[in-house]
């Protein structure tokens, strides 16, 4: 079993950071993910709140991966497993959003799975760097629709 722990960190407020990880079509706008294959998900709520249950398919390149949420705790922890992945099996991650005293949110996206011996090595250092991304993907575009803090006294 191996596994990747990454962070970061958001002038959103995690209401904000929540909408995006819960609506699978904001995914391609903040990450690596080329786009959500609708055809081949399922569950998927017309309004972008999808449940547990709910399997997303997303496409990145030419690989088309499916992931099942198995988690809500709304504004606080997004968790899911992979249902379909050519590179790897027993994938489970889940992503914690946790308010920094001042404002903003610390994103902790963190993950187990299995692949096969001769890609190990390779694996960890390629999906920690891509999940890397997408936590600071999440965290950057958040804080773009969040917008600039209002001014006192205006």
């Amino acid at each position: 079993m191996q596994s990747y722990d990454v962070t970061a960190e958001s002038t959103a407020p995690p209401a904000t950071v929540w909408t995006l990880l819960l609506n699978p079509q904001s995914w391609p706008a903040w990450s690596r993910i080329d786009a959500l294959e609708t055809g081949q998900s399922r569950g998927l709520s017309p309004d972008g709140r999808d449940g547990v249950g709910a399997i997303r398919a997303f496409r990145t390149g030419k690989v088309v991966t499916k992931e099942r949420i198995t988690a809500l705790e709304p504004g606080r922890r997004f968790a899911y497993e992979g249902v379909e992945n050519p590179q790897m099996t027993d994938y489970r991650a889940a992503v914690e959003l946790h308010e920094l005293p001042g404002g903003g949110t610390r994103i902790r996206w963190h993950g187990t799975y299995v692949v096969r011996r001769g890609m190990r090595r390779v694996f960890q250092w390629y999906l920690r760097r891509f999940m890397q991304a997408m936590a600071s993907g999440l965290a950057e575009h958040a804080a773009g629709l969040d917008g600039p803090p209002a001014r006192q006294g205006d």
